[in-house]
């Protein structure tokens, strides 16, 4: 700090005092003898710092204006770029290639080419590639997280987290890789022998969000490369330079060219997504992101009847019953629901919490949101970033005000902190909220816990159920009996018990109703990269010759 009070003067410091120190109910600290509000918002001189340019330890992992194609770095044909913008200054980081359908096409029939050469290495050849990009991935792990941050706007030790959990999909992978089996069949022909043996599908494309830009796209190239297939992936727009670090950590590891193409779009994103969908050679489609773009996409498949899998919006319930141990749910709740500023599809949505323990949990979550610091990802201490774009914090903001003019009471925070920047929103705690409220229908993909009361089990569960989608939910108590009752019941494709952490690469990840179908990760989301040959051998039931 001391250096930083040298490099700006004395205007400029009581600027940068005004901008980001605002709140007088947060905690004071003395800069040059003038009393500056920071707590939960962070330090205005180490914000100023961190709007520096971030640097890397290798900085050609930072690929501007090409996309991997065929084991080379390309441009758009058009010549057209993006740019790309920190969320939580605003500033522009850098400018990527705007792909259209014709540019998509070319990547598409690169990967079609390796995947003929591709699917013929051994399981053990595969799996020593996948363990080499596993391996540069943690070598490169502080570039990989600081490019997260720069362009997700998460903090600095979350982003380090999403490395290694991205890499550790690699690790799992490299290891089912050689263990692809097929089965033996007792047939009801007299003489027949039936045989199963596993295939690669075959050219696959990988639609992936931004809120994981690193371990979306390793929960579905992990797989696919595995059982031999090749892939395109289309990075997000708000995200796209942590996937090409990727490509290039993927070159490095001596992928074959064409195996890996990682192309970018913002503006032709739905044209790219078309050509991906509806494009022959392409046999599996694997995308995470919302609901209706999911379904669209699912239409557009069926013009060529692709194998698909869908990982889709949730509106998660959390549930905290009389008997549960309320300190280990309000730590539950704030690794569900404030995880990435509440920015990701298995976030606790609609918190349900029985009366007994209502008033106690609201004061003790309370006091720990009060915990956090708000600011951008790379300032030392911060908890909570920025949210990826305004239109997140306009749908934030609309679900608080819609709540609290609903009759919901504004426990903690409910505001936008435009003294940090433009898409920063308080950590927020909600009371009083009921099923009439936008909340309790649609998923706030924000820093916002929303306190529902209910009186009894199979209240809870009919509410917990009373939506279209169903990805994840999650339930505190202490009794065994319910515990199984519960986990049964509610209608979700996974459910966290006495946790709010469910995520890893060993268990199966995904949804029901309207929140897709397929399972990533484990043993399950190999076999979605994956079609079953049944082989039939006839005339082996002859006796033996003397």
């Amino acid at each position: 700090m001391a250096s930083l009070q040298k490099i700006l003067s004395p205007a400029s410091r009581a600027a940068a005092v005004t901008r980001f120190c605002f709140r007088p109910s947060t905690l004071p600290v003395i800069v040059n003898k003038t009393r500056v509000n920071t707590g939960i918002y962070g330090n205005p001189f180490s914000r100023l710092a961190s709007t520096m340019v971030p640097k890397l330890k290798d900085p050609s992992l930072f690929k501007q204006n090409v996309c991997y194609v065929n084991g080379e770095w390309v441009t758009a044909a058009s010549g057209k770029t993006f740019e790309v913008h920190d969320p939580a200054t605003g500033a522009l980081i850098g400018t990527a290639p705007e792909f259209d359908p014709h540019d998509t096409e070319k990547a598409i029939a690169a990967a079609a080419v390796a995947f003929e050469q591709f699917r013929h290495k051994t399981g053990r050849e595969r799996s020593k590639l996948l363990r080499k990009w596993y391996d540069l991935m943690l070598e490169n792990a502080d570039d990989l997280a600081t490019l997260i941050t720069w362009e997700n706007g998460k903090p600095a030790a979350d982003a380090r987290g999403e490395v290694t959990y991205a890499a550790n999909f690699f690790e799992w992978f490299s290891e089912e890789a050689p263990r692809i089996y097929g089965d033996t069949i007792p047939s009801s022909v007299p003489g027949n022998r039936v045989f199963t043996i596993k295939e690669p599908v075959g050219v696959c494309g990988l639609i992936t969000p931004w809120n994981f830009p690193a371990a979306m796209i390793t929960r579905k190239a992990g797989p696919a490369l595995a059982v031999g297939c090749s892939v395109v992936c289309k990075a997000p727009g708000e995200t796209p330079f942590t996937p090409l670090a990727l490509a290039e950590l993927a070159h490095r590891a001596g992928i074959p060219p064409g195996v890996v193409n990682v192309i970018t779009a913002l503006h032709n994103t739905p044209q790219v997504g078309q050509e991906l969908t509806t494009n022959p050679t392409v046999r599996k489609i694997s995308f995470t992101g919302s609901t209706p773009v999911g379904k669209l996409l699912m239409k557009q498949c069926s013009t060529t009847l692709k194998k698909l899998s869908l990982e889709l919006g949730g509106n998660a319930p959390f549930i905290v019953f009389d008997d549960a141990d309320v300190d280990l749910a309000v730590a539950g709740a704030v690794a569900s629901k404030f995880r990435s500023s509440g920015q990701t599809c298995v976030c606790a949505n609609r918190i349900f919490v029985q009366r007994g323990v209502y008033a106690e949990f609201a004061a003790k979550l309370a006091d720990q949101v009060r915990k956090f610091r708000v600011g951008h990802g790379f300032d030392a201490g911060v908890t909570h970033g920025p949210l990826i774009h305004s239109r997140a914090i306009d749908k934030v903001e609309q679900h608080v005000r819609d709540a609290e003019g609903k009759g919901a009471t504004v426990v903690l925070g409910g505001h936008r902190l435009p003294g940090l920047g433009k898409n920063f929103f308080e950590p927020t705690v909600l009371t009083g909220m009921t099923t009439g409220m936008a909340m309790a229908e649609e998923e706030t993909f924000g820093p916002v816990a929303g306190l529902f009361e209910f009186e009894t089990e199979e209240e809870v569960v009919r509410l917990a159920n009373a939506t279209q989608v169903g990805l994840a939910g999650y339930f505190f108590s202490r009794d065994l009996g319910r515990v199984n009752r519960v986990a049964e019941h509610l209608e979700v494709g996974m459910v966290g018990v006495n946790t709010g952490l469910i995520s890893d690469p060993a268990s199966p990840f995904g949804g029901v109703k309207e929140s897709g179908f397929g399972r990533e990760g484990s043993l399950y989301g190999i076999g979605e990269y994956q079609v079953t040959k049944m082989i039939t051998y006839g005339g082996m039931g002859k006796p033996l010759q003397a």
